[in-house]
């Protein structure tokens, strides 16, 4: 019955909060989040304590409260713009994109080279996705099961018809990990965040001078298929959406699988580290991610 409960609100403010106008909907949840920081939960506790990682003891904790009120707004963006997004006009989707280092990665697409783009949780992913989509790009992606089973649903109907494939994180048909060489050996796009690891198959990886594990999937995807791997940094820039491509990681010439698998992780989790320093508001961490958190 809950998850009934639970599916019958999420469909009826979903279905609201993109009728209503754009000021309206974005106040209500600027409101949301304000309320939910004042209130100083455990999402928020947790954030805050990610938050401190990135910017260094140096910051004060009047500092580092007022960046999770960012963090909390930029967050509660995210979704209010997700529910919006079916009702978004394809000229705003591509006029309020702000684009750079996407010409390598049509390039390799264009000589039917496959690509593995990995990203944080950064920015509006969904709205970046939308935005290849439009611009004649399909993609495959993973999302983790949401319960109840009728909201993930929604979820997957949702983003397929923004044009991307999703694939189950686990319950689904087949082995996902063959789904997504497939893809890329056909010289397709597959997207995967990959900042936190939701495996016992994680690679360790400093990050922020501590340790903590990413998912292995985005590299040993490269490393057995010979797609590029490019990570992608995503943050806002006023009222629009800003993304960087960065470069190919590319595959070591020494080492076994694991030991190339290891390194490139490491060299995602650098570029990763570089994008969250910049833009820490637009980071949307509320979980936990480091080793130490988790014991």
């Amino acid at each position: 019955m809950r998850d009934e409960v639970s599916d019958a609100a999420y469909a009826l403010g979903w279905a609201a909060v993109r009728r209503l106008p754009e000021p309206v909907a974005r106040e209500i949840f600027m409101l949301i989040a304000d309320r939910t920081w004042r209130q100083h939960g455990r999402g928020v506790r947790q954030l805050e304590k990610n938050l401190r990682r990135v910017v260094g003891p140096e910051v004060s904790d009047e500092d580092l409260r007022a960046l999770s009120r960012r963090g909390l707004r930029s967050y509660l963006r995210y979704w209010m713009e997700a529910f919006r997004l079916p009702a978004t006009s394809r000229e705003r989707i591509l006029s309020g994109m702000r684009i750079t280092g996407i010409e390598d990665l049509r390039k390799d697409i264009d000589a039917g080279r496959g690509v593995v783009a990995a990203l944080p949780h950064m920015g509006n992913y969904d709205h970046a996705g939308a935005w290849i989509t439009l611009t004649g790009v399909p993609f495959t992606t993973v999302m983790e099961r949401l319960r109840p089973e009728s909201l993930y649903d929604r979820f997957i109907a949702y983003r397929a018809s923004l044009g991307m494939e999703v694939l189950p994180a686990t319950g689904g048909d087949g082995d996902v990990f063959r789904t997504l060489a497939a893809r890329l050996r056909e010289g397709r796009l597959v997207c995967l965040v990959a900042d936190r690891d939701l495996t016992a198959s994680g690679v360790e990886v400093e990050f922020f001078g501590h340790t903590a594990k990413m998912p292995a999937g985005p590299a040993a995807l490269a490393v057995e298929t010979g797609a590029a791997l490019r990570p992608v940094t995503l943050w806002y820039e006023g009222a629009d959406w800003a993304v960087q491509v960065h470069e190919e990681i590319p595959v070591p010439d020494e080492g076994d699988r694991r030991d190339k698998v290891e390194t490139m992780t490491q060299s995602l989790a650098d570029v990763f580290a570089g994008g969250i320093a910049a833009h820490p508001e637009d980071w949307h961490m509320l979980q936990r991610v480091w080793l130490e958190d988790l014991r």
